[in-house]
């Protein structure tokens, strides 16, 4: 019996107790006392009837209303999402790596390269869980991050992402078609070509859709947060931003470079005014990961993947912020940070000529140090914006993974079966102006 139907029951009662006294029939009281127990039984009964068990979740869940956005008593879960959808022209190359017919006979014009296209750069969707008070779940997905057609490097077309001209797997028809003065009809286009889509970049590493996946522990010691899982290693500055804050539509070189999320794990302490945007004016990190691979390679080699070695590499951040959301000095930010360790293991010079059975690379201490500057001044000038950063990599590449154009090499001759370790350094400086953050979108 529905409650409607009980309502409906002490409305007849009521009408008839007013009919019975208009009509001066006295009614007994124990009547009028069975009538009330036989309602309340049947509003006990009607309530047994209606209660469903719900599920944990059916439980959490709070919802009201048409297009109201679903929370949780226990949590809060927000979902974003970012899609980039490119079309892009490059100069056509007329002269490739290998071009050079009046001595070895090789026409190589790297035309398979700089073909116009349109491409999808990234679909990401984020989901951000606050399962406790102190407790953050992140999950990111980047199903842009699957394409494995050979998309040309970012921002250029003559490299792989970490600024090297590589082989992503040594092709035994290059030592004898160089040899014998062969032409290459396409370098870095086909499975049989000499310079593999290593050179293409970003658009050619192995496919990575999960991006982020990690646990934010914070809340409990004062000033300071624990993460554990797979993210980016706070190294540099543009390489950490995330894709929808950058100033332009692709990273820099070194951006890139520092923009490849790795295992492991990280502590974080912020001071002077940690409520404000950006979480503290003085701030550091510390962090321990598996840096699978090398420094100079693409972004995306470590993720989701075992370590290559016992070693754990460790890096640190630090910044500091001496003006802050000033409105007449403006913002200023100051930091270095590094991420260093051993790589390789058995110390095989050759995989291929003097096989071991162990980890064959040979041990390199490696490491990349960073150090950046950011200025945004208030005033009249508020929503112009200025940065530097300066980088340096010292690493060594596989075996049989870099060309050998004089023919030393050894397991093959134009292959390195042993590279030395290599240092580069770079740097590049920025600026523009923000409307939306300028003196005039204030005033309107």
């Amino acid at each position: 019996m529905r409650i409607r139907e009980i309502a409906v029951i002490l409305l007849g009662l009521l009408l008839m107790n007013s009919w019975l006294k208009a009509a001066n029939i006295e009614v007994p009281q124990a009547e009028w006392e069975k009538m009330k127990a036989d309602i309340e039984a049947l509003r006990k009964k009607d309530a047994a009837a209606n209660a469903i068990e719900k599920s944990p979740a059916e439980r959490a869940l709070v919802k009201y209303g048409p297009n109201t956005a679903a929370t949780t008593k226990t949590g809060k879960l927000v979902i974003a999402g970012l899609l980039q959808v490119w079309y892009y022209s490059i100069q056509n190359d007329h002269k490739g790596l290998f071009q050079d017919k009046n001595v070895n006979s090789i026409l190589d014009t790297n035309e398979t390269q700089d073909n116009d296209s349109f491409r999808i750069r990234r679909a990401e969707v984020k989901f951000n869980m606050d399962v406790t008070e102190n407790v953050t779940a992140v999950i990111m997905l980047d199903a842009g991050r699957e394409a494995t057609g050979g998309y040309p490097g970012l921002p250029g077309n003559q490299a792989h992402s970490g600024g090297f001209k590589r082989l992503a797997q040594a092709d035994p028809t290059f030592a004898a078609n160089a040899n014998n003065k062969k032409n290459f009809p396409s370098l870095g286009g086909n499975s049989t070509s000499a310079v593999s889509n290593t050179q293409s970049g970003n658009g050619s590493t192995a496919p990575r859709l999960l991006q982020d996946a990690y646990i934010n522990y914070h809340g409990v010691v004062p000033h300071h947060d624990f993460q554990a899982g797979q993210f980016i290693p706070a190294v540099g500055e543009e390489g950490t931003h995330p894709s929808f804050a950058l100033d332009f539509v692709e990273r820099s070189f070194i951006g890139q470079i520092n923009n490849s999320r790795d295992l492991g794990m990280s502590v974080h302490g912020a001071w002077w005014d940690e409520t404000a945007k950006g979480g503290g004016r003085c701030q550091y990190k510390l962090g321990l990961f598996d840096s699978a691979g090398n420094y100079f390679g693409s972004a995306g080699q470590a993720q989701n993947r075992s370590d290559d070695n016992d070693a754990k590499d460790f890096s640190f951040n630090v910044l500091v912020r001496p003006v802050w959301e000033q409105k007449t000095w403006g913002n200023l930010e100051l930091g270095m940070s590094g991420l260093m360790g051993k790589h390789g293991e058995s110390g095989g010079t050759d995989p291929l000529v003097a096989p071991i059975n162990g980890l064959n690379r040979a041990s390199t201490w490696a490491a990349k140090y960073d150090a950046w500057a950011s200025y945004a001044p208030g005033g009249v000038v508020k929503g112009w914006w200025l940065r530097g950063e300066w980088m340096r990599i010292k690493d060594r590449n596989a075996p049989n993974t870099v060309i050998d154009l004089a023919g030393n090499g050894t397991s093959n001759k134009y292959l390195q079966g042993n590279p030395r370790p290599t240092s580069v350094q770079g740097w590049y400086m920025s600026t523009g102006y923000k409307l939306s953050q300028s003196s005039v979108c204030d005033s309107i």
